[in-house]
């Protein structure tokens, strides 16, 4: 099982700023940008922060980095960052998802915050 469906756009290059603390990422279908580390975080696919189907808001997570990329065959990187967590599996597909849909799940990560009265800062 590859974890890839036969239209996914495979990653050309995954390049990762530390100083900006976001990853760069261009698709062989020419669709490339960049995703915060803060973003991938809290948009994590494991278990852990997806809850099993329901979401544990993640807070705190503004100034985190990513301090380690990992192959994972040829359908994912895992990721690991600066905060410990290095359990969520980023899938190509997942990936291309979070890249095309970043703004829209953006603006519903402030929103929930906001309900919860949490903050993106470690220090809240």
């Amino acid at each position: 099982m590859s974890g890839l469906s036969p239209d996914t756009p495979l990653p050309t290059d995954i390049r990762l700023h530390q100083v900006s603390r976001t990853l760069e990422i261009t698709f062989d279908n020419g669709v490339s940008g960049m995703l915060p580390c803060e973003f991938l975080r809290v948009y994590s696919p494991s278990a852990e922060v997806q809850g099993h189907g329901n979401p544990v808001l993640q807070t705190g997570k503004r100034d985190v980095n990513i301090t380690g990329i990992e192959p994972v065959g040829h359908y994912a990187v895992k990721l690991v960052f600066s905060d410990g967590h290095n359990t969520g599996l980023y899938s190509w597909d997942y990936l291309y998802a979070l890249l095309q849909r970043h703004d829209t799940l953006w603006q519903e990560y402030l929103e929930r915050l906001a309900q919860a009265g949490a903050s993106r800062d470690a220090d809240h």
